[in-house]
């Protein structure tokens, strides 16, 4: 029996439009039906006075969302398909544009994971409450891609955060635990899990202004950014991967950390990506969304992203066969070459 349901639900309570992803046994990975739905009810939504906030949130029991269908990426790109999927990513980053300059309060509650394409919609909107269930990260780097959704330029611009630490966080995929989310400013509000649900109807029923007020409560858990902070903002500002890599052999607890992280990763994402954080310091977020899709659209066509995909999501041997295999190899100016500053 084929399974009919919506993988997103829309539907209004009281003066707040809901969106509900509803595609659990994929944890909610986006594919080209579910962007469209957030955006047309984004776009439904946006103008309407009845409503006065929108609401994101997961069917799920296990998380927000994993992130962008990179699978279906990878199929549709070796079937030969890929205008379709420059089609998908097109759509997907015009979302997050008008995500990004929403005129109404949008709350997103996370309850478990958050990554990729789904930090893309939800840390463009106005409140980000999370439980302590919650992690977020982005881990491009180990399928052969690069830092996208915008997200290149808003982790380097939340209240927390800096041109640094930001490309530390993609480029590294470092996955960020409930207290370093708010920390930083990804996350904007706590919630322990048994009182989400009564937290939702609060929302729902006075306002996301009123039913947050007030609760400030920290999670627990260890801030480990705090440590590897110096290096990192000394590291991690440069423009070039060779230099951000010089500069993070000096810190021999930062380094322990970064060379563990890009163990797996593709040597031609993180040093695009390194450019792509410097570049996307000095624009607004769409010419950094702009920037990010030009970027994407070459590695895209590069063997390295069907590669990675398959080693991290299809065959999970986590032995992706890159190329080039050293950071020393790769062409810095090819990737440079495509960015707008």
């Amino acid at each position: 029996m084929t399974d009919t349901t919506p993988p997103v639900l829309t539907l209004v309570e009281q003066t707040t439009g809901i969106i509900r992803l509803n595609r659990p046994k994929a944890l909610n990975s986006l594919n080209p039906e579910m962007v469209r739905a957030i955006a047309r009810a984004l776009e439904r939504w946006r103008d309407d006075p009845a409503i006065t906030q929108v609401l994101i949130e997961s069917a799920a029991p296990k998380g927000f969302c994993a992130g962008g269908d990179v699978r279906y990426a990878r199929e549709q790109i070796m079937a030969g398909n890929v205008r379709h999927i420059d089609e998908f990513f097109a759509e997907e980053y015009a979302m997050n544009k008008a995500l990004a300059a929403y005129p109404k309060p949008y709350v997103a509650l996370i309850d478990g994971v958050v990554m990729g394409g789904g930090l893309g919609i939800s840390a463009h909107g106005s409140h980000r409450v999370i439980t302590e269930k919650a992690f977020a990260s982005m881990p491009e780097m180990l399928i052969g891609y690069i830092t996208d959704v915008g997200m290149s330029w808003v982790l380097q611009h939340l209240p927390g955060s800096s041109q640094a630490l930001g490309a530390f966080l993609g480029i590294t995929s470092w996955r960020l635990n409930p207290t370093e989310m708010l920390w930083t400013g990804l996350a904007t509000h706590f919630v322990p899990a048994a009182e989400l649900d009564e937290v939702r109807q609060e929302i729902l029923e006075r306002g996301v202004a009123v039913a947050l007020a007030g609760r400030e409560r920290p999670p627990e858990g260890e801030n480990r950014l705090l440590a590897l902070l110096p290096g990192i903002e000394e590291a991690f500002g440069h423009s070039s991967w060779r230099e951000a890599e010089a500069a993070a052999r000096r810190y021999p607890e930062l380094w322990e950390v970064v060379e563990e992280s890009l163990r797996e990763a593709n040597p031609a994402s993180v040093v695009a990506a390194t450019a792509l954080f410097a570049a996307n310091s000095e624009v607004d977020v769409n010419q950094g969304i702009d920037n990010e899709a030009r970027l994407a659209a070459v590695l895209r066509r590069e063997e390295n992203f069907a590669e990675g995909v398959r080693a991290i999501l299809v065959d999970k041997d986590h032995r992706a066969a890159f190329h080039p295999a050293t950071f020393a190899d790769v062409d810095e100016e090819a990737y440079a070459r495509l960015l707008h500053f």
